[in-house]
């Protein structure tokens, strides 16, 4: 038996054992944000189930401190992330990579420190920024895919789409498409993790190879008991900014005087949500929310409201809302359209259409024994689909098809 052969079977020896060495490797935003969120918990799946874990991480604070130079260069190829994941690869010998974000400071060098180690790679896909410089899809308030094809995705530098910024976006373009010529994409992930089926479509779309993408959805860190909604109020947490539809959202809430909302969160809209709630009875801004208290929020909730203008990935507080058993009601948008089961585990309306959500919320109040039902089939649906007993399984189902490639 050659080396290679031993250490696969090794390693298979180990999966079927149910025990793994896995190094999780993130690259920590400003703003913190799901795809922390899912770093950790997964870390903490596996780790109650056996499975040896390290990380790595990187923070993006550390971009203050460099020059915009340094910053382009380093987005396309960071020579200490590549050092540093190469020495933990070799020193603690894990049977996969799995990576989160990788964005800016990692960069993509640490896929070419794990193939140096003989380390399949497991990447994980929350956004867009394969195939987008923004991540988002989204330009100037609407969905927006005129880099989704391009080998070169100059749109994106020409529109200034990632921050605001020309030179910005051409570092982060560079990085696509320097990546996409050297085969990086196609050759160094042996399998990429997107949250939807929705989000594989796009990526596929933007040439990463079908046969590489699986898709799973994220877990939480710790699953609640099922709420009663007894609170009688709509709930809106997530980040106060363009593309989440907050201004639908207000604009419905005024044909909805005796409906209390609570609006929760943070965000480069903040200031106006404050004011603008105020002037609307039954609106109540209770800003950004411990996770405990986001979590009571939602039990407690009759409903959670997801009017999205973009592309979601998969929400955190979708999930979990499901998992608490409050019903959704969403934009009929990509993932969103995926996730919620019309008149199941909640209802959809058209995008930016503030008479439409108004009057599904209406009726949807207007029956509480209905909404008593749905909250029974929201929790079946949670425990059926996105349980941490079910990522486990797939978890492990992934690292192994990984290793085998």
């Amino acid at each position: 038996m050659d080396k290679r052969s031993l250490k696969l079977a090794c390693i298979q020896g180990r999966i079927s054992e149910g025990t793994l060495r896995v190094l999780q490797v993130h690259n920590f935003y400003q703003q913190p944000g799901g795809e922390d969120h899912v770093f950790r918990a997964e870390c903490e799946l596996l780790r109650r189930h056996g499975d040896e874990v390290e990380q790595y991480s990187v923070h993006n604070d550390i971009i203050r401190e460099r020059s915009g130079a340094r910053v382009a260069l380093e987005t396309i190829w960071n020579r200490n992330s590549y050092r540093d994941v190469l020495e933990i690869l070799v020193r603690f010998r894990p049977d996969v990579m799995h990576c989160y974000n990788t964005f800016p400071v990692a960069s993509p060098a640490i896929y070419y420190a794990a193939g140096q180690a003989g380390v399949p790679v497991v990447q994980t896909v929350q956004n867009y920024r394969l195939v987008c410089p923004a991540a988002t899809l989204l330009r100037d308030g609407q969905v927006c895919e005129a880099c989704l094809r391009r080998s070169v995705p100059y749109p994106g530098v020409i529109h200034a789409c990632y921050r605001g910024s020309r030179m910005a976006s051409a570092a982060v373009a560079g990085m696509l498409a320097v990546h996409r010529m050297a085969g990086t994409w196609r050759n160094k992930v042996h399998t990429y993790i997107a949250v939807t089926e929705f989000l594989k479509e796009k990526l596929v779309e933007g040439a990463l190879p079908a046969e590489k993408i699986t898709v799973k959805p994220n877990c939480l860190q710790d699953e609640p008991d099922p709420g009663t909604g007894a609170g009688g109020y709509a709930l809106f947490a997530g980040r106060l900014a363009p593309e989440k539809g907050l201004d639908t959202l207000l604009s419905a809430w005024q044909r909805l005087p005796h409906v209390p909302l609570k609006i929760a969160g943070d965000g480069p809209l903040r200031k106006r949500i404050t004011e603008e709630a105020k002037s609307l009875p039954g609106v109540s801004f209770l800003g950004f929310l411990s996770a405990p208290e986001l979590r009571a929020c939602m039990q407690h909730a009759v409903l959670l409201v997801v009017p999205s203008e973009w592309y979601e990935g998969f929400p955190m507080t979708l999930l979990e809302a499901m998992a608490c058993g409050t019903p959704a009601v969403v934009s009929d948008l990509g993932s969103l359209r995926e996730i919620v089961e019309e008149d199941v585990t909640g209802a959809r309306f058209r995008p930016g259409d503030a008479q439409a959500l108004a009057q599904i919320i209406e009726q949807l109040v207007a029956d509480p024994e209905h909404l008593k039902c749905m909250r029974a089939r929201v929790r079946e649906s949670f425990i059926a689909r996105y349980s941490a007993k079910q990522n486990y399984s797939q978890l492990q189902a992934i690292y192994r098809a990984a290793v085998s490639r």
